[in-house]
């Protein structure tokens, strides 16, 4: 990679960290924060993101001095003190941030990253949890560093392909999330009744099928991905069970949505139980185009992402029910016995 490549590619972040004697008061700081650029991103109840970037040149400052003149403007136009700090991603920004006291402000250069990360806890890296952390710790690893330390392959042994992965890239200084300007549902539902207590698993695949095409179709809409999926089962004494799985792929492609779906309802192991409704619900939303796709061989499968895509333009055009799987198609329910 060249110096000219590797500049255009260098972001400049600042994150804030507000004094707030009521958090309904952060939405009161977005215009102030917009002033600077329009790249912000507020996180409840304290906090903002921005993406000074494309704002340097207008302002002829660096980050740390754009960081500077929002401390000011907040203390001299809304009587409120922040943290702040600049760095080359979110994550330095954010956890530089986390050390910086009120009215302070901390710089990261993109040189110094490794040095500023390596020193740090384990468990402040984003995406560490409590129990992550103890499992790290009980294998010796107690620093970001001694994290970038271990080969990928030990990592993944350890915290499964995904998270190992994303975190091994964090330990690295890695960390290439945007700041999402929008506010992005954290997730969406469908939901499915039947007229009466169904017993037929196949009229159970049936519901999950129709579920997993609204779901699909309500995220591709919205120009959204689920990272997660969860289905619900209510019988008929009013009990529930829940069951909820990681994706191997964010996605809104209904067959991959409905694939995902009856492996969850397989893991239920359902005999002769009287369901009364069933719910789906796509977790941990994201914009559709950040998402990556795992490139595959099977040239089947793009046909049908292809065909999904003229399916959704028949439909916002002529109508939901105009186009349906075949398993739906002329299927109707028992009419509810008395």
């Amino acid at each position: 990679m060249t110096t000219t490549t590797a500049q255009q590619q260098l972001r400049h972040i600042v994150h804030l960290r507000f004094e707030l004697p009521d958090p309904a008061r952060l939405q009161d700081l977005r215009p102030l924060l917009e002033q600077v650029t329009p790249q912000v991103q507020l996180l409840e109840p304290d906090s903002a993101v921005l993406d000074v970037t494309g704002a340097l040149r207008f302002w002829n400052r660096d980050a740390a001095e754009i960081a500077r003149l929002i401390q000011l403007r907040a203390a001299a136009h809304h009587s409120v003190r922040a943290a702040a700090a600049a760095g080359p991603s979110r994550m330095v920004a954010a956890m530089a941030c986390a050390l910086t006291p009120p009215g302070r402000l901390l710089t990261v250069e993109p040189a110094g990253v490794s040095a500023f990360l390596r020193p740090r806890p384990v468990r402040e890296l984003p995406g560490v949890g409590p129990t992550t952390a103890r499992l790290l710790i009980q294998h010796g690893v107690h620093t970001v560093g001694d994290l970038a330390g271990l080969p990928l392959a030990t990592v993944q042994r350890l915290l499964g392909t995904r998270t190992g992965r994303t975190l091994h890239d964090r330990a690295h200084g890695h960390d290439h999330r945007p700041v999402v300007t929008k506010p992005v549902a954290r997730s969406t539902s469908a939901e499915h009744r039947f007229t009466r207590d169904e017993l037929d698993p196949a009229q159970h695949r049936r519901a999950l099928l129709d579920l997993a095409g609204r779901l699909g179709t309500r995220l591709r809409t919205g120009a959204q991905v689920a990272a997660g999926l969860t289905i619900t089962i209510r019988y008929a004494d009013g009990a529930t069970t829940t069951r909820t799985r990681t994706l191997p792929e964010a996605t809104h492609h209904t067959r991959l949505l409905a694939r995902s779906a009856y492996e969850l309802y397989e893991t239920l192991g359902l005999q002769r139980a009287r369901v009364r409704n069933i719910t789906l619900r796509g977790e941990n939303l994201s914009p559709a185009e950040h998402a990556a796709r795992q490139l595959t061989f099977d040239h089947t499968i793009d046909k049908k992402l292809l065909i999904e895509a003229v399916q959704d333009r028949a439909r916002r055009r002529y109508g939901t029910d105009v186009i349906k799987p075949a398993a739906l198609a002329g299927h109707r329910e028992p009419k509810c016995r008395a």
